[in-house]
């Protein structure tokens, strides 16, 4: 996708394969034939220029065709350069990050009050965390004693053009989930196995939200980008599309 629009950002989109993987085809309550179905569990991709993963995964799913990909980030595509809702599957419009955690508190409260058996699911990245609004939501989930929401910070350590460590220091970031008294679960964000178990450990916890830590590596299974800052918004030229491709497969 990146690749054809000559735009977008493969890197954190590849970090967050696994995670969106075990998610859509193990986890969420989804009925891609029918994507307001009231009793759905959300997913909300609050950063949304992530997107060319989760539009991966909608047209996996059946959302929309998988021909549909080639017009990412074309004029009148359905499928643009932040994830957003005329796209069938996609919950909230993004682009500014941060705002996702209050928007899935939102839908958790929503569905607490019309006692349905929805689960919201929150996908944010680390270098989101710098943002104020992002621990705002924090503090606000566990206060309301929402069980039915669960986060995933994207822990791949690259922001922008640069490591999180060198634009703000997040660590020790399990230490302040905690400390805004969530539960906190770490885990290999590569490994759909421990994913997996770690979203059924959520669902567990009863009284407080879950936050998942996972850790992952922007550019996972390119090798060229892999911890590269160079590609968290960069598309492959025509020869590393090629080696990604072989490297991939």
């Amino acid at each position: 996708m990146t690749y054809r629009a000559n735009s977008g950002h493969p890197g954190g989109s590849l970090s967050a394969t696994d995670i969106l993987t075990a998610l859509y085809f193990h986890v969420l309550r989804h009925n891609p034939k029918d994507p307001k179905w009231p009793d759905r569990d959300r997913f909300v991709l609050s950063k949304a220029h992530a997107c060319p993963v989760l539009y991966a995964a909608l047209a996996e799913s059946g959302y929309f065709p998988v021909e549909e990909l080639a017009t990412f980030r074309q004029i009148n595509s359905r499928l643009q350069g932040h994830a957003h809702i005329k796209t069938p599957g996609v919950e909230m419009s993004g682009g500014s990050l941060g705002q996702g955690l209050s928007f899935g508190i939102g839908a958790a409260l929503a569905a607490r009050l019309d006692a349905r058996p929805t689960r919201v699911y929150v996908l944010l990245g680390d270098g989101e965390c710098d943002e104020g609004q992002v621990w705002e939501a924090a503090m606000a989930a566990p206060h309301f004693k929402l069980d039915n929401i669960c986060a995933i910070v994207d822990r791949n350590r690259i922001q922008n053009d640069r490591f999180t460590s060198e634009v703000m220091e997040t660590e020790p970031i399990v230490d302040k989930w905690r400390a805004f008294r969530w539960n906190v679960i770490e885990t290999n964000g590569h490994s759909i196995a421990d994913m997996l178990a770690a979203f059924d450990q959520a669902k567990q916890v009863k009284g407080r939200p879950t936050v998942i830590i996972a850790q992952t590596t922007k550019g996972k299974g390119v090798s060229f980008m892999e911890n590269n800052p160079d590609f968290h918004g960069k598309a492959p030229n025509k020869d590393e599309y090629e080696k990604a491709m072989k490297e991939l497969a």
